[in-house]
């Protein structure tokens, strides 16, 4: 815990007069300094105008502004602005014309007090009271008054002293600070994979012509699908630390049409896509895996959700309720039903704007990927990280200071390769928490929330929640963790143990201070 002793000394003007040594009014303005008290983290400042005999030109304002004045700080307190008869009259006015919002917005930036400078036959003393916030450089301070001259043009000038009064020191103040909890982090070494399997996958929407099955690489946007599906194997061939083992070539239809007349044309097509490969690569036959993914109805639901067609949701509820087999009691389908509804008006809809992209094939490339020493991951985390293990980053991770940036940059990585892996996830959130990221650690530990009951998951959520204040929660979450042996854990309690100290203190210091 944090402990700060100040030493505040402020010299203020005691007694300045100003005579007026322009036109702008006649008569003496007097200030005089009435108490200045720090408690706490606040400094108390109290003056007394006294503009007796005072009066300012009509058409003129006068604003008396105490200053707040270091070597190197300055600080303009609220100021007390003195206005004259028709400037005063103006004044009132536009303070009555104002709407509720213009007055809220006006009262945000208003002087401390506006009065009237006229009448001078009448004794005008205001009594001056603000409240800062005190920070270290006041202690080289003193107190200053100056006065603008509104409307002439003019800078703010220093008033005439007519005596100094040095005030001494205050007596010493002890400001408690909030307590900063330091939390302890703890994070998971994932399993060695022995066999590193990955796969990738890519989408071709290939053209053919109606019921037929050749690839035409020129007709329509053919050229472009292919080159995708051409890269991303090259991409796997051109990296010598993976081994390919197998192109899945899945073959997707749109419904309309019988079943057997998809399931042939969408295989045939997958057969055409392979053979077209197969032509640019030197792979065995045997790589290539050629299935029937089924009618597309998946995506055809994608994007009915997306669109603003007629009779959307009528159309979804079909997709969601009615099974695509056919019903050969009922002699219904979800097909059938959907080219009933509307007269078939949704369904020529879909069968123009939706079909066509329904009918993709999707190449999977499964490949094994080599293990590397830590010197060689140290490497590849900087250009293809998707190539290293979780455990490879971890390592990596681990090279650098615990909680630096590159640390807390490598998790998350690996939560982006890896976003279904519970320690993955697990790392990611406490890696959060180390740059203070309060919403991403809450998103992470959500989705494994149930899945896991390590120590470390327990002190995770047990430091979440007492960044975020919950500490009866957080001590919960912490003894079950420490309960299980994680020192981390055990720490953190230290911390929650401080922390509420600390704010019994604090609370204790506004008591004496009120």
């Amino acid at each position: 815990m944090k402990k700060q002793f100040i030493l505040l000394a402020i010299t203020l003007l005691f007694g300045v007069g100003v005579s007026a040594q322009q036109e702008e009014y006649a008569g003496k303005m007097h200030v005089t300094p009435v108490s200045l008290e720090q408690k706490g983290d606040s400094l108390y400042v109290r003056l007394n105008f006294d503009i007796s005999g005072v009066n300012v030109d009509p058409n003129k304002s006068i604003s008396l502004i105490p200053v707040l004045v270091a070597p190197n700080n300055r600080l303009n307190l609220s100021e007390l602005v003195v206005k004259g008869r028709t400037n005063y009259n103006v004044y009132r006015r536009e303070i009555s014309l104002m709407s509720k919002n213009q007055k809220a917005a006006y009262d945000k930036t208003a002087p401390y007090a506006v009065v009237e400078g006229f009448k001078s036959d009448n004794f005008k003393s205001i009594a001056y009271s603000t409240v800062i916030r005190y920070e270290p450089w006041m202690a080289e301070a003193r107190l200053d008054m100056y006065e603008d001259l509104c409307g002439c043009g003019n800078p703010p000038r220093r008033m005439g002293v007519s005596q100094l009064v040095n005030l001494g020191t205050l007596e010493k103040v002890k400001i408690l600070e909030a307590y900063s909890i330091t939390p302890y982090l703890a994070y998971i070494q994932p399993e060695v994979e022995a066999v590193k399997r990955r796969e990738i996958t890519g989408e071709a929407f290939l053209d053919f012509a109606v019921n037929q099955t050749t690839i035409l690489p020129d007709y329509m946007n053919n050229l472009t699908e292919l080159k995708k599906i051409r890269s991303l194997i090259q991409e796997v061939k051109n990296d010598p630390s993976i081994k390919l083992k197998s192109i899945d070539v899945i073959g997707y239809a749109s419904p309309e049409g019988t079943l057997a007349s998809n399931k042939r044309l969408s295989e045939e097509r997958a057969k055409a896509l392979v053979d077209y490969l197969r032509s640019y690569f030197d792979y065995p036959k045997s790589i290539y895996n050629v299935k029937f993914g089924g009618e597309n109805w998946e995506g055809l639901k994608q994007k009915v959700e997306i669109s603003d067609m007629p009779d959307r949701q009528q159309v979804l509820n079909i997709i969601e309720s009615v099974p695509a087999e056919i019903n050969y009691i009922s002699n219904s389908s979800r097909k059938k039903v959907l080219m009933n509804l509307r007269s078939g008006e949704p369904y020529r809809y879909m069968l123009r704007e939706f079909f066509p992209a329904l009918r993709k094939a999707i190449c999977k490339i499964n490949f094994e990927v080599q293990n590397f020493d830590l010197n060689q991951a140290r490497e590849i985390v900087k250009n293809r990280p998707q190539n290293l293990s979780l455990n490879e980053i971890f390592l990596v991770a681990n090279t650098y200071e615990k909680g630096s940036q590159d640390f807390i940059d490598l998790f998350e990585t690996a939560v982006r390769l890896f976003p279904n892996d519970i320690t993955a996830t697990l790392n990611a959130a406490s890696a959060a928490l180390a740059r203070k990221d309060a919403a991403s650690a809450a998103r992470y530990l959500s989705k494994i929330e149930g899945k896991i009951s390590a120590p470390e998951f327990y002190n995770t959520k047990g430091v979440f929640l007492m960044l975020s204040g919950e500490y009866d929660m957080a001590e919960t979450e912490l003894n079950k963790a420490a309960s299980m042996g994680s020192a981390e854990a055990k720490q953190n309690l230290g911390e929650l143990s401080q922390k509420r100290k600390n704010m019994v203190q604090i609370e204790e210091e506004k008591v004496k201070l009120k």
